[in-house]
């Protein structure tokens, strides 16, 4: 494993990207930091961290075995590889907001973007950016918000953490290489917040429904009963769950 160690960027997605675009990188390239001016989140949100207590970071995966319209695998893999990590230090009921929000305890401790490059129709690599809510026990006006200290109480090693979603992510990215879809996918979708649960979103004009979220589509669709008893699918953009 390969890291780069920075004290202050912008984005360590943008960093690695750029990285990317020069050079030929190692499987697995980090680029972490201690603090992170500029973080980026799910459709244009910004992720805020406290210097030096979180970790911020960005991995670099080149891919030979996902196509684009299963790109979504790459989420999968990596929202088991942090939830697998954090049942190793005892954090409670940890589940996956769809699409990749780590939540503990209903509150969210950590957020997923990834960025694939592609080129001719295929993706040559992502770059998998982690913010995850370690050691900072303050979130203003973020009440949904907390962290591996204020849900534990145990203050943690921000690097051993990274080591051990690494070696999670080689795991897991293994067992995609190997052609274990099914697994994959079962094992998100056993970890989906409020699945089979009777849930309320919202769409793209506002309006509110009811439904039971029942799971994915490789393509990363969420699948939702509705009250009439049809399972519609919905894409990130046209739908927000609710708490």
């Amino acid at each position: 494993m390969h890291i780069i160690k920075l004290n202050a960027i912008d984005s360590t997605n943008s960093y690695l990207r750029e990285l990317a675009s020069k050079k030929r990188l190692e499987d697995f390239t980090v680029v972490i930091a201690k603090h992170q001016t500029k973080g980026k989140g799910q459709i244009g949100a910004v992720w805020n961290s406290e210097k030096d207590k979180n970790l911020t970071c960005s991995v670099f995966k080149r891919n030979c075995c996902v196509s684009i319209d299963d790109a979504f695998y790459i989420s999968m893999v990596t929202s088991l590889a942090i939830i697998k990590t954090l049942q190793q230090f005892q954090v409670p009921k940890l589940v996956v907001k769809w699409p990749n929000d780590i939540l503990a305890e209903q509150k969210k401790i950590c957020g997923i973007l990834i960025e694939n490059v592609i080129k001719q129709q295929n993706i040559e690599g992502s770059i998998i950016g982690i913010g995850l809510n370690v050691n900072q026990t303050q979130f203003s006006n973020l009440p949904l918000a907390s962290s591996l200290k204020n849900l534990t109480g145990t203050l943690f090693d921000v690097e051993e953490m990274l080591t051990r979603i690494v070696e999670q992510l080689q795991y897991y990215f293994d067992k995609l290489e190997k052609g274990k879809h099914d697994f994959i996918k079962r094992a998100y979708e056993a970890l989906l917040f409020r699945r089979h649960k009777p849930s309320t979103f919202k769409d793209l004009e506002g309006q509110l429904f009811s439904g039971f979220i029942q799971g994915v589509n490789n393509n990363g669709t969420l699948q939702i009963l509705l009250e009439d008893g049809i399972i519609k699918e919905f894409e990130l953009k046209e739908i927000q769950l609710l708490y």
